[in-house]
């Protein structure tokens, strides 16, 4: 029944659909397909339609219900946009100097082209906003300008930047001892000076410190932001400033755009190198000071750079094919190349070997050193330095400062006696008020020296005292009156083995000789490994002997010296012209015979005669330099008169007699021949200022000096030399004391210490009343680290610098500084400034590029090329005052400080802020940046260290 059911459904439906295709045809199928479809896309397309309407009905019903009605100012911004743009007239004066402004408005405009106006155009063709920024800028360098108008610079230029320059070393300073202090075998890394640098800053600001304005990028970068936006607070108009736009347009301008660049370039220690050189351009490097930055040198950089271009010099000479009278000169540039190859490879042996690189203790454990006699340091500023303080510690300074105030004593009663000589001669009125000042000293020394009650008492022949005292009670004081018991102290000192002969084998007399420029340098000779180690004389020259061995020539009979000028010229440095003669020297012995030649000027013989004449007085007598006077070029006559009086000058000099009456004028002859530049012992400056360099006969003959100025009364005069003379001996009393006899402080250093304080902080009573001359006698004693000497020295090396200072300017120093001042803020110097900078910043006009990175090699050697000049332009005299060793730590000092980025870039900062405090001393630019520095690590670990160290104190109460 079901098949049956199935079969006809299938047959009735197949029946249906015959009939339905013949009744419509075979394309109703594909009809029926697309009615179905129109259907149902009309029915969606009636619901999108729908749906949007009644969605945008809704959506502003919600508008208007939630949100404010639209602004009416809007569409009038619109409008006004629309509008032609009103031209916006500029007036291009900002100081009032056209010299100034013309620069100015160039670097306004170049700024604006090169960091707004390439990305500007890319979004708008509109120049107004161009115009509204560079107004804006105007009108800040106007206010800024007016503002530095009403300023008197002096006390910043003269004052506040030099006790921050000196305030800075004296924080470096400090850390480099920090450094030394924590381990004297391991040298500290830059990193380390760096931190420990910061370290002591705050211990001596105690309320700021700039760590992280110099170490870290974002940090600057967020300061000099936060500093710009103050500065156009203080300049703007109040509208312009309220424009945040614009306002911070400007504020990366200027924080971004100048200020960044220009403290990276003042920060750079290559460009400090580079500026020094630049600076003392005219200053030609000597041998003798590019030798000791060799030998000094503790960078292995440095080293190797000398020596990769002295390995490039050689290849290049040996390399040349000459012949003739250039082959000498060839072979003696690749002797000196080959010389100083072998120095900086030596030094770089001891340096990676880790063997002991200090001269002073090479020169204590090799080789011989110069004998300087007992008179010899008596009479030198420097080297009594070193004897008092050995004498300090074997107990005899009593002996010492007895001999030193006698001395005084002699040359003060000298004077006075000539001028009392001088005015009886002359028929005026006497008086015995001189005699009784000098009376009244005399018995002040033996109170303080010889009495029974003196303490400390110097021990002579009691029968000297009692013959000196029954003098002084009898008879009137003469000058020689302490001559006996004087003599008896400079015996003792002298064979006594406590004082002087204990003295040369103490490692003070190795200092005092490294002081003196008489320790031999060391030199390391044998093996390529550096074993052959010996400590020997500078190797320039077969006659550069030592002052030992000389003394071993001129006391053998056997060695002769002959010397004679030979030719004679005329040559013109620099614009001067001077005659030069050339000496040939022959020395013969039993075994060898030398001959050299030597280029001397007249300068040179007055100087050596100078020079031998106050050590040998006994030769000023018989030796006569022909006296200077001023010549033609071609006053040839005139040269060879000169030339036959300094021969026969040479001949006399060099007579054997000469040499044996005097065996120890031989040092100084084979000085004066050799065939080197003849270091002048004194200069002619030097020379004017002989009263100044020796400050123990002069510090009682300064004292003297008021009574060649005597006044017409003579009893007034005499008053006021009273106090003078009677104060005599209780000041140098007082001065033993403090300097020798002050007991140690059982207490830690306190905020009091002058050493824990800015440098103006401590200014010396001793120097007159003249702010900048002794704001910069205290950063000489700063750079030099007058500190270590003792007090009564350091006082008196203090005054020989103010008054040579004095020598050179006259009494007007104080106003030649002021005038220097106003000189450099005169219109000229600030528009030449601003010149400078255009012209660094936009060469030809073109922003400059980027500088390359110099190479390690070219900067390692401009190092030593900066360190080179600065050493070859110390005056001797000033070696003279301070001491040779002491000149030139601190000049590598000075030197060193600048070779650290982070320490510069604090320098400037300071530099910057000092500026701004002044430039707006009615606003509290110190408290602002103590806000802004507050962040500071350093900063934070000091407070720490406060806190845990008041807790105690506080727990106490």
């Amino acid at each position: 029944m079901l098949t049956e059911a199935s079969l006809s459904i299938w047959g009735w439906g197949s029946l249906g659909i015959v009939l339905f295709l013949i009744t419509f045809g075979p394309f109703v199928i594909f009809y029926l397909t697309f009615y179905i479809l129109c259907f149902v896309g009309g029915g969606l397309v009636v619901t999108l339609l729908f749906g949007k309407t009644n969605s945008e009905k809704y959506l502003e019903q919600c508008e208007h219900s939630f949100l404010p009605p639209t602004s009416t100012g809007v569409p009038k911004c619109l409008e006004e946009m629309k509008r032609e743009a009103r031209t916006i007239k500029i007036d291009r004066r900002l100081t009032g100097a056209n010299i100034i402004d013309e620069p100015l408005q160039q670097v306004i405009q170049f700024s604006l082209r090169d960091y707004v106006q390439y990305w500007y155009y890319t979004l708008s063709d509109d120049e107004s906003f161009l115009l509204e920024i560079r107004q804006t800028l105007q009108n800040a360098l106007v206010q800024f300008a007016t503002r530095s108008k009403e300023i008197d610079w002096q006390p910043y230029f003269t004052t506040r930047i030099v006790d921050d320059f000196g305030t800075h070393l004296r924080v470096f300073r400090k850390a480099q001892q920090k450094i030394t202090e924590k381990d004297d075998q391991v040298k500290g890394t830059a990193e380390d000076l760096v931190d420990t640098f910061f370290e002591v800053e705050v211990e001596m600001e105690k309320e700021v410190c700039r760590d992280l304005v110099c170490t870290s990028p974002k940090d600057e970068e967020g300061f000099l932001r936060d500093l710009c936006e103050v500065l156009l607070y203080l300049l703007l108009p109040p509208g312009d400033f309220q424009n945040k736009i614009m306002r911070y347009f400007v504020r990366e301008i200027l924080a971004r755009g100048i200020l960044l660049p220009l403290i990276n370039q003042l920060s750079d220690p290559d460009y400090i190198n580079q500026y020094v050189i630049w600076m003392i351009r005219d200053s030609n490097c000597n041998y003798e000071a590019f030798m000791n930055i060799i030998k000094l040198s503790d960078n292995i950089g440095e080293l190797e750079a000398v020596r990769d271009k002295a390995a490039e010099e050689l290849q290049y000479l040996r390399s040349l094919d000459t012949a003739g009278d250039d082959i000498n000169t060839i072979k003696n540039q690749i002797n000196s190349l080959l010389f100083v190859k072998k120095v900086c490879d030596s030094r770089i042996q001891r340096l990676q070997s880790g063997k002991e690189i200090n001269t002073v203790k090479l020169a204590a454990n090799f080789g011989k050193l110069c004998t300087v006699p007992l008179d010899s340091i008596l009479v030198d500023n420097v080297a009594l330095q070193f004897f008092m303080d050995y004498m300090q510690q074997t107990g005899g300074q009593a002996h010492l400062f007895f001999w030193m105030t006698v001395e005084g004593y002699r040359v003060t009663a000298q004077q006075q006696l000539e001028v009392l000589l001088s005015r009886q001669r002359d028929g005026k009125h006497q008086t015995n008020q001189t005699k009784g000042l000098l009376r009244a000293a005399a018995v002040g020394i033996y109170e303080q020296y010889l009495s029974e009650k003196a303490s400390p008492r110097v021990t002579v022949d009691d029968y000297l005292v009692a013959k000196l005292a029954d003098t002084l009670n009898h008879e009137d004081p003469t000058p020689e009156i302490f001559d006996d018991i004087q003599r008896k102290v400079y015996e003792l000192m002298l064979r006594d083995e406590r004082f002087y002969p204990s003295f040369r084998q103490n490692a003070l007399y190795v200092r005092m000789l490294a002081e003196l420029d008489m320790l031999k340098d060391p030199s390391f000779r044998g093996s390529d490994d550096g074993d052959g180690e010996s400590f020997n004389g500078s190797p320039t020259g077969s006659i550069n002997l030592s002052l030992d061995d000389l003394s071993n020539v001129s006391s053998d009979d056997s060695v002769q010296l002959h010397a004679y000028i030979s030719d004679t010229g005329v040559c013109n440095d620099h614009g001067k012209t001077y005659a030069l003669y050339a000496i040939t020297v022959h020395r013969r012995n039993l075994n060898s015979e030398e001959m050299w030649k030597t280029y001397r000027r007249y300068s040179d013989f007055h100087d050596f005669h100078m020079r031998i004449t106050e050590q040998f007085e006994s030769l000023s007598s018989i030796l006569k330099l022909p006296g200077k006077k001023t010549f033609n070029n071609m006053d040839r006559d005139f040269l060879e008169k000169r030339k036959k009086d300094l021969n026969a000058y040479l001949q006399l000099l060099l007579a054997p007699e000469m040499m044996k009456a005097s065996p120890a004028l031989a040092h100084y002859v084979y000085d004066f021949l050799e065939n080197k530049a003849y270091s002048k012992g004194k200069g002619d400056f030097a020379r004017k200022m002989d009263t100044f360099v020796n400050p123990l006969r002069n510090s009682m003959r300064n004292v003297s000096n008021a009574v060649k100025s005597l006044p017409d009364s003579l009893a007034e005069g005499m008053t006021k030399m009273s106090d003078n003379m009677g104060k005599m001996s209780e000041r140098l009393g007082q001065d033993i004391k403090q300097s020798f006899f002050k007991v140690p402080p059982l207490i830690p250093k306190t905020d009091a210490d002058p050493e824990h304080r800015r440098v103006s902080a401590q200014l010396d009573d001793n120097v007159d009343d003249n702010i900048p001359l002794r704001v910069m006698l205290l950063l000489m004693d700063e750079v030099f680290d007058l500190k270590e000497r003792n007090q009564w020295l350091r006082r008196n090396i203090k005054n020989l610098l103010q008054q040579l200072i004095r020598a050179t300017y006259g009494d007007t120093i104080n106003r030649k500084i002021v005038d220097h001042v106003d000189w450099m803020t005169s219109p000229e110097q600030v528009a030449d400034s601003v010149k400078r900078f255009r012209d660094a910043f936009w060469p030809n006009g073109i922003l400059a590029e980027a500088v390359p990175c110099r190479d390690k090699s070219i900067r390692m050697r401009t190092r030593v090329a900066g360190k080179t000049k600065l050493l070859a332009i110390m005056p001797d005299e000033l070696k003279h005052i301070i001491g040779a060793e002491t000149t030139r730590k601190g000049i590598l000092r000075v030197f060193e400080m600048f070779q650290h980025n982070q320490l510069n870039r604090r320098m400037v900062y300071v530099f910057l802020e000092g500026f701004l405090e002044t430039l707006f001393p009615q606003y509290k630019f110190r408290e602002l940046f103590n806000k802004l520095h507050s962040r500071s690590k350093q900063m934070q670990k000091y407070k720490q260290k406060l806190q845990t160290t008041q807790a105690p104190s506080l727990q106490k109460r």
